[in-house]
């Protein structure tokens, strides 16, 4: 059973594994925070919006067991998902018209528990450094700057910050309800 948090303005929010036949709707809510909020730095083929769309379809399917999702009262208002093999978050996205109400705070708390669950010390992610509200948020959330990197060779290529947060791994053992 999924725990219910309290999002500002969310009364009964809860975070649950993603469950099959959600793709479909979980790539349109990464479309459309795509559209608002990072395709406005974007330029050339990063920016085509019919290959970006593909592109998180793919991404939900391939992840999907992965993935965090955020919902209340039934709707889906964003979710975020982890690397397999290394402590990294890919993406975490809010819809648009659910931002800025700790959604995207709670989903990335909740990915960074399931790290220490796994036992990682520190996870890291990426987002275009012109997207400095992005920025913000991840260094409000205890993230910091390791690097910034260039997707390409010429100035109009987009560029990324690495950013990077220390964790508290958790080192016992994990049992179950019978305490095996």
């Amino acid at each position: 059973m999924a725990r219910q948090h309290r999002g500002k303005d969310w009364p009964g929010l809860r975070l649950r594994p993603a469950e099959r036949g959600e793709g479909e709707h979980l790539a349109a809510i990464a479309f459309e925070a795509w559209q608002r909020d990072l395709r406005p730095y974007l330029s050339g083929p990063a920016a085509d919006s019919a290959a970006e769309r593909h592109r998180l379809k793919s991404i939900v399917t391939t992840l999907f067991e992965r993935i965090i999702v955020a919902e209340a009262a039934g709707v889906i208002l964003g979710f975020g998902a982890r690397s397999r093999g290394r402590a990294y978050i890919p993406y975490l996205f809010v819809a648009p018209n659910a931002q800025n109400r700790g959604i995207g705070t709670l989903l990335l708390h909740r990915l960074e528990a399931l790290f220490e669950l796994e036992g990682q010390d520190r996870v890291e992610l990426d987002t275009l450094s012109d997207n400095v509200r992005a920025v913000r948020f991840y260094q409000h959330q205890g993230y910091r700057i390791l690097a910034l990197k260039r997707s390409g060779a010429t100035e109009n290529d987009e560029t990324s910050v690495r950013l990077e947060k220390q964790l508290s791994p958790y080192r016992g053992a994990i049992l179950d309800e019978d305490g095996n």
